[in-house]
């Protein structure tokens, strides 16, 4: 195994659990690109690089042999950072994906966040740079007790705060996209940020690689996904099955003055209906919310099981949602 010098560029939560992960299990020469000074993270025997993403000068500096770039940036920052690499002559390309599979995205002008040009961007230069998409699924931490923003993780994204997808855990109520527009159960691929971040580093090591790389912490339904919160939050609560809603028939096995409220279930259609009441009402915030639930419906965060790097690396074994759900939020009444 070679040492390479390998940036990560941005210091949001994800950012920095990969850049932990190559500082602890690798010997990489890690450096990670901030707009900004980070005294703490230079205390903690990170080596950070100030860069100004509006000047090629500062950031060509940063990359001086750079072997691999890790991006959690988005937007013109990303498409300059790429512009340097090229320059730069450096090797590999992450770009800021961390979701579902970008050919599958339909809701762009809500959540692409400059993402398709930065992959345009790329396979315009694929003869001087390999780059791959590392596919996830959906974080575990979109259940996050605060959500995936008390992480730093999603922060501009809209959809980041507690409740804001699929469900309200604290408050039990929930907006299910469980139907795709054929009427089938739709699914869903989720993975904790700390085992994205295991797959990534391990992936840094392979000699070459495929355009897209899968992981996978675990396969669901949506309906199973709202079960599994269920039957961590209210114990051993038994529920019956309406076409809308969920309803408990045993509220003695409930947490006490805990009850699940009535569930929206929700197929594409009524979803797309919504998106359409709310562009009229030019309600930004719940078309952003909205789109995350139509791209769920519609099996846009799912992908084939066992996932590419699963395969690859069997010896990594995500945590299951059950478990880290249940240890995310044991503190809460």
């Amino acid at each position: 195994m070679s040492v390479m010098r390998v940036a990560v560029a941005g210091t949001c939560g994800l950012a920095l659990i990969i850049a932990r992960q190559i500082h602890d299990s690798t010997s990489h020469q890690l450096i990670i690109l901030s707009r900004s000074a980070q005294p703490g993270l230079q205390s903690q025997g990170y080596q950070c690089q100030v860069v100004d993403y509006n000047d090629p000068s500062s950031i060509q500096h940063s990359l001086m042999g750079v072997d691999t770039i890790i991006s959690t940036v988005t937007g013109n920052a990303q498409l300059r950072l790429i512009e340097a690499a090229v320059a730069c002559r450096v090797r590999r390309f992450v770009p800021a994906e961390f979701e579902g599979q970008p050919s599958l995205r339909t809701q762009n002008g809500l959540l692409d966040r400059g993402r398709a040009a930065a992959l345009a961007l790329l396979q315009h230069y694929h003869g001087y740079i390999q780059s791959t998409v590392f596919i996830c699924g959906v974080f575990y931490e979109r259940f996050s007790v605060n959500g995936m923003v008390s992480l730093r993780i999603g922060v501009n994204t809209g959809y980041g705060n507690e409740g804001d997808y699929i469900a309200d855990s604290r408050n039990m109520t929930a907006v299910a996209p469980v139907y795709d527009s054929s009427r089938n159960l739709s699914n869903l691929c989720l993975t904790s940020v700390y085992d994205v971040a295991r797959f990534v580093v391990r992936a840094l090591d392979m000699p070459s690689w495929p355009s897209e790389m899968t992981m996978c912490g675990e396969k669901m339904t949506v309906q199973n996904l709202i079960e599994t919160i269920q039957s961590c939050r209210v114990f051993k609560g038994r529920w019956k099955y309406r076409p809308t809603q969920y309803v408990c028939l045993t509220e003695a096995l409930t947490i006490p003055g805990r009850q699940f409220y009535p569930i929206e279930w929700q197929d594409t259609a009524n979803l797309q209906y919504q998106m359409t009441m709310a562009q009229i009402a030019g309600d930004t915030p719940k078309q952003r919310k909205l789109a995350t639930l139509i791209e769920t419906a519609e099996n846009n965060y799912a992908f084939t099981s066992p996932a590419y790097l699963n395969s690859l690396f069997p010896d990594i074994v995500p945590m299951s949602f059950q478990n880290w759900f249940t240890h995310n939020w044991a503190s809460v009444p």
